[in-house]
């Protein structure tokens, strides 16, 4: 799949740091690496941090923004991917990736799901990439917030994931216990635990009850799963 080059802001606008923290979606500033200088960071660097020091990075407008993560964020990611993958992979539908699962959405764009499922139709040679950082827009890319997360930032997200061709976009919200259905960038539909998560035409025959999901926060020692 051949991938634009998206829309950004000219550099034009951007004079102060708050500029720079606004035009990345209101991150917060000690998210934002200055060494490299914003501007000037590449997927080199990307690469190197996390080999070096186990730091995850997304590559935006040339600056490096460290993935906001917890450690409830990727008890229900890994949740989420257990139960995708176990639809996924008895079909050899494609792959399932986790929270370090970088992909290049568009030139000088990396992006890092929380999980994604990528159909093999999407990957080139119908094979596992070898690089570090392949060319890729998932079919489902699913996002847990964390604290760090703001709105703003994950209305980037959501844009640059349907503009890459991402055709469906689940947002977690574990303190609401939530889960926001995208089909296109605004106006999704707001899922509860009282509700069914289905993966439609992008995932035919997923589903899993939020209960289920949310439970997960809830477990203890003294409540031995089922």
């Amino acid at each position: 799949m051949t991938l634009a080059t998206p829309i950004r802001p000219s550099a034009v606008s951007i004079q102060t740091v708050g500029d720079l923290l606004h035009q990345l979606g209101d991150v917060p500033a000690e998210r934002v690496l200055l060494h490299p200088a914003p501007g000037t960071a590449t997927e080199d660097h990307v690469i190197d941090l996390h080999v070096r020091e186990g730091r995850l990075f997304e590559l935006v407008d040339a600056t490096l923004v460290e993935k906001g993560m917890g450690f409830r964020e990727s008890l229900l990611a890994c949740f989420l991917i257990t139960h995708i993958s176990n639809v996924v992979r008895p079909r050899n539908l494609g792959l399932v990736t986790g929270e370090s699962g970088m992909m290049r959405l568009f030139a000088g764009l990396v992006r890092i799901p929380d999980v994604a499922y990528i159909t093999w139709a999407r990957i080139p040679g119908g094979r596992v990439p070898t690089a570090p950082i392949p060319q890729l827009a998932p079919d489902l890319a699913v996002e847990v917030l964390s604290s760090s997360n703001t709105v703003r930032e994950m209305e980037r997200k959501r844009r640059e994931y349907f503009d890459s061709g991402v055709r469906l976009v689940w947002i977690v919200d574990p303190d609401a216990r939530t889960v926001a259905v995208y089909n296109k960038v605004e106006n999704p539909e707001v899922l509860s635990e009282a509700d069914i998560l289905r993966g439609g035409e992008i995932l035919p025959g997923f589903t899993l009850l939020l209960a289920e999901l949310f439970a997960e926060l809830d477990r203890s020692s003294a409540a031995p799963s089922a």
